[in-house]
């Protein structure tokens, strides 16, 4: 995903609120619904009968590839729809999916959020087309992403391997290495800092989805989900602790801007670099080209710092798929699009047009991974970012209420941000108010 809107970090309380009414019957779906399992020849032969289906969607990637699909299959008109981005479009998901009408055949969702639409049987398992046969044409991170309590609940699109973003001027100008362990990366916050007060490693105030992330790339699993409704939450775990003892050196001595990510005064920093890194998801460098545009050559990018040395690890920081909704009358044809959509055809007009795919034969193609940036000084940024992809630690699970739990993450993990205070602390905060609210809504949560 490669525009501002669709690395929302976790979307508002309205849409928590909305969807709060479906998690208390959250249940594993059944796959007996109306067009629950075709076979290849009869979605083949839906293609080519005339009808229609809705997507909803927000990346720019899919008009192009909706052209393309309607040249391919003349009969299929495909309604494509932005009805917003973030909170905006699950909430009108999910008041189309309670309203039982209205809902699109197809919608675009992040990864963070399958899990509890998956779960409470709003999303078509996608099995009974084939889909669990497909396994081997995506990244491992993002087919764990759409496999759900052993069903596939969404095709991925596109996917956000981290690595971190560099100024290389400024770490030249200082005679600082570009750091490879977490340790070093401290040691250089301290060193900018030290040479300019209005000069920081990285900005950070507190964001939900950087929060997971890192604590993903620290080997923690403070979530599990079994059978559907039986939840763990231990935000106290090795990989969690771990991340929030490292961090805290950098937030508790205010070695990290304290600016928004996407604001004017962000994109200032990043400009000037007074804001020297940016440990992000592989979709950042178009961003980075049309919002920072004077910065050009200034930029590299180098594997996420980790742990231990020469012990490589990445994360996931969003992406997203699609999935076909069991309100659909034409399950068919909007599996067919999928299969388009995020199958050979489609994914390299996604990479053609900005977007960092997930299927494996597009990352290893020679054209994908030859690419020279002119605006990161003629470096070939997908090496690194196809290995992050590579390196992504296994076994990450979301919540089925992850989207509430996202919400709330600034009255607790946040507030140890604004008070520069123990972030081990904000997240034992966050895990007491995530239990509270999965008991609530009628999950087990840590046995209760």
């Amino acid at each position: 995903m490669t525009t501002r809107s669709t690395i929302r970090r976790w979307a508002g309380v309205a849409v928590a609120a909305a969807l709060a009414g479906s998690l208390a019957a959250c249940a594993t779906p059944s796959g007996g619904s109306e067009q629950g399992s075709a076979s290849a020849e009869e979605i083949a032969a839906a293609l080519q009968k005339e009808s229609s289906i809705t997507v909803w969607g927000w990346a720019p990637q899919l008009e192009p590839i909706v052209e393309a699909f309607e040249e391919k299959y003349p009969k299929i008109d495909v309604k494509l729809e932005n009805v917003g981005t973030g909170n905006d479009h699950y909430t009108k998901l999910q008041n189309a999916i309670k309203a039982g009408t209205g809902a699109p055949d197809v919608a675009q969702v992040e990864y963070y959020a399958l899990p509890q639409f998956a779960l409470s049987g709003a999303f078509a398992d996608l099995t009974g087309f084939g889909a669990d046969e497909l396994e081997d044409q995506y990244t491992a991170s993002t087919w764990g992403s759409v496999s759900i309590d052993g069903g596939v609940y969404a095709l991925p699109q596109d996917s956000g391997p981290m690595a971190m973003f560099y100024r290389a001027d400024v770490f030249e100008k200082l005679g600082l290495e570009v750091p490879t362990t977490w340790d070093e990366y401290i040691a250089a916050g301290q060193a900018i800092h030290a040479a300019d007060p209005n000069a920081y490693i990285t900005n950070d105030v507190g964001d939900a989805g950087f929060t997971t992330s890192m604590i993903w790339q620290a080997g923690g699993q403070p979530y599990a989900v079994e059978n559907g409704t039986d939840v763990t939450i231990d935000f106290a775990d090795e990989g969690s602790t771990k991340w929030a003892d490292t961090w805290n050196q950098l937030v508790e001595n205010e070695l990290v801007a304290p600016i928004s990510s996407w604001s004017d005064e962000w994109y200032q920093g990043l400009g000037d670099g007074s804001i020297a890194t940016l440990v992000i998801g592989a979709w950042m460098p178009g961003n980075l080209e049309s919002g920072v545009p004077d910065a050009a050559g200034k930029w590299r990018v180098a594997p996420m710092p980790t742990y231990e040395e020469g012990v490589a690890a990445a994360a996931e920081n969003g992406g997203g798929g699609d999935a076909v909704l069991e309100q659909s009358k034409n399950k068919l044809v909007a599996y067919g699009f999928l299969e388009f959509l995020n199958g050979p055809e489609g994914a390299a007009i996604h990479a053609a047009n900005g977007g960092f795919p997930s299927t494996v034969a597009d990352l290893e193609s020679e054209d994908f991974l030859g690419y020279e940036s002119d605006y990161f000084g003629g470096q070939k940024i997908n090496e690194v970012l196809v290995q992050a992809s590579k390196d992504v630690v296994p076994g990450w699970s979301y919540l089925p209420f992850q989207t509430y739990a996202n919400s709330i993450y600034g009255d607790t993990v946040g507030q140890s941000y604004a008070n520069a205070s123990d972030l081990n602390e904000g997240l034992a905060a966050w895990q007491e108010a995530s239990v509270q609210y999965g008991i609530d809504q009628g999950f087990t949560v840590n046995g209760k």
